[in-house]
């Protein structure tokens, strides 16, 4: 089939490469345009970018697709069908018309739980068992097409989002895989998804990175590895006699109790019920630590964090 990919970040790009090592021709990848990055502020290619180029394959940047310009071109690549994965722009109806089979979309959720932007860290912050990835064919609603494949994922206790990203990752690849080639047959089958169970993942704030220890240990636990390793869950701890911000990137289950953000035994620290213990931390400008190598060159702690 002649296909148009579009996705941008690391998660996309083992999808695309699945789709060039089954045979089929990417006419063209569309992505985000490169963004200023790093001290220097040159721009930087986005991983799909990069891994387009290297196979040879025409890459477009457009900052819209609303345009009829825009959506000429995307006309003229006369494609069978468009895959998208985490590309991070809207697909207007035009878009989507334009191939002969439409748009599939691999989606990091078992739907309707977690459409929209994150679900993987909503998945995780709300303390979920287990979530999936899922092929969709794409209409105007936010992940509201109907599904045809789909794989369930387990989220151990202690999972991060990270882990979890990685793992579904591989699995999406292998998915959108076999999607294809019952494509191709003629088998893929669609069900509509049901409206009970509809709950929607939005975008990450900054604001919600901080760290209430007023909440029980298990919240806390979970908005931890929800937000590890990006954008980081953070507290405010003393050394020195200054305040300093800490991402904890690693957390499980601890014991003790005491006043919320009660410091405890091995960079435990109370919460509302229960406690946590930190596993890896990152100071501000510092590399990732474990606590243990951590609490040998802090010296003497004050007694809660904030």
């Amino acid at each position: 089939m002649r296909i148009v990919f579009m996705g941008t970040p690391d998660f996309s790009v083992p999808t695309l490469l699945e789709i060039i090592s089954s045979g089929h021709e990417v006419v063209a990848v569309y992505t985000r345009a490169p963004k200023p990055a790093g001290r220097g502020q040159s721009e930087r290619k986005s991983p799909v970018h990069l891994a387009a180029e290297a196979a040879g394959i025409p890459v477009l940047t457009p900052r819209s697709l609303k345009g009829a310009d825009e959506q000429g071109v995307f006309a003229l690549h006369d494609a069978d069908l468009g895959i998208v994965v985490a590309y991070g722009l809207l697909l207007p109806k035009p878009i989507l018309d334009a191939p002969r089979l439409g748009c599939l979309n691999l989606h990091g959720s078992l739907l309707p739980r977690w459409r929209g932007a994150a679900p993987i860290q909503r998945a995780i912050m709300a303390g979920d068992a287990q979530t999936g990835v899922m092929v969709m064919q794409m209409d105007e609603g936010l992940d509201t097409g109907p599904v045809a494949l789909g794989e369930v994922i387990p989220i151990a206790p202690d999972m991060t989002a990270g882990e979890l990203h990685d793992a579904m990752m591989r699995i999406g690849a292998d998915l959108m895989g076999r999607a294809l080639a019952a494509l191709d047959r003629g088998s893929l089958d669609f069900k509509p998804q049901p409206d009970e169970g509809a709950v929607y993942a939005k975008k990450i704030e900054k604001v919600e990175a901080r760290i209430d220890w007023n909440q029980s240990a298990e919240a806390v636990h979970n908005h931890i590895r929800g937000l590890s390793p990006f954008p980081g869950a953070w507290f405010e701890l003393e050394l020195a006699g200054k305040p300093v911000r800490v991402k904890a990137l690693r957390s499980t289950l601890g014991a003790g109790s005491g006043a919320p953000g009660t410091l405890l035994p091995d960079l435990t620290i109370a919460c509302a019920t229960g406690a946590v213990r930190l596993v890896q931390i990152q100071r501000e400008g510092k590399t990732p630590m474990d606590a243990a190598t951590f609490l040998r060159g802090a010296g003497a702690l004050p007694g809660t964090v904030s």
